[in-house]
């Protein structure tokens, strides 16, 4: 049993097929499941109550398309992060099965928030904002596992590359953090609008993007080549 478990360890581990294939299941159900928080107007309604109808959604669909955005960039950084991490162990299973039980729980503070938008509710910005936070927590430690040991990597990761990647996750939360702590001196919406500030820099074009874009390797090159995506596009 020892050669057999040593033998294991010394070879290529776990695939992570199963850990991607789980977790885009887990997205795809958690981002389906923020618009059955939409409600269609009741009844058979004139355009000029119809449009208003519609305008009172406003803010649920904004939340709407605010968490479906968070979780895409959540779910890109996950995704390329396998770019680096080539094996899997039962530890990195189980930060996994973390990361993603928080995910699925984003529709439940997105349908809180949405609820309580229009009455400026703190408790539920923070709910939301805290979700968010660690969130971001174990994804940073899905890379830092992953990476920082060497075992589950082809090849070491460059130190710029690595300081790169853990400020670029790391950033959002204490940002989320400054953003909970405003509601307490401020309107919550203008921690709302913090929050949506952070997703929109993580959706342009960042200098990660062209650094590697530069240095990308072909879809087929050998492990260890030319490393490619910015696994902190989270």
């Amino acid at each position: 049993m020892r050669e057999i478990v040593s033998a294991r360890r010394a070879g290529n581990g776990l695939r992570t097929g199963r850990i991607e294939a789980l977790s885009d299941g887990v997205f795809s159900i958690a981002m389906t499941l923020l618009v059955l928080e939409l409600h269609v107007p009741d009844g058979n309604l004139a355009d000029p109550e119809l449009l208003q109808a519609l305008g009172a959604m406003a803010p649920h669909i904004g939340i709407y398309a605010l968490s479906f955005l968070i979780l895409g960039i959540y779910w890109v950084g996950h995704h390329n992060q396998f770019y680096y991490v080539r094996r899997a162990n039962r530890e990195l299973l189980w930060i996994n099965i973390l990361f993603l039980g928080l995910v699925a729980f984003i529709p439940f503070s997105t349908a809180l928030l949405g609820t309580q938008v229009n009455t400026d509710n703190q408790v539920a910005l923070i709910v939301y904002a805290a979700n968010l936070i660690a969130v971001s927590l174990i994804l940073y430690l899905h890379w830092w596992y992953g990476v920082t040991r060497g075992h589950l990597v082809d090849a070491p990761i460059e130190p710029h590359l690595m300081r790169t990647v853990t400020r670029r996750i790391l950033t959002p939360p204490l940002i989320y953090v400054i953003a909970i702590l405003l509601t307490f001196v401020v309107n919550p919406l203008v921690s709302l609008g913090l929050i949506v500030l952070v997703q929109l820099s993580y959706v342009l074009p960042a200098h990660l993007d062209l650094h590697f874009a530069a240095r990308a390797a072909p879809e087929d090159a050998p492990a260890g080549g030319s490393q490619s995506p910015a696994p902190g596009d989270q």
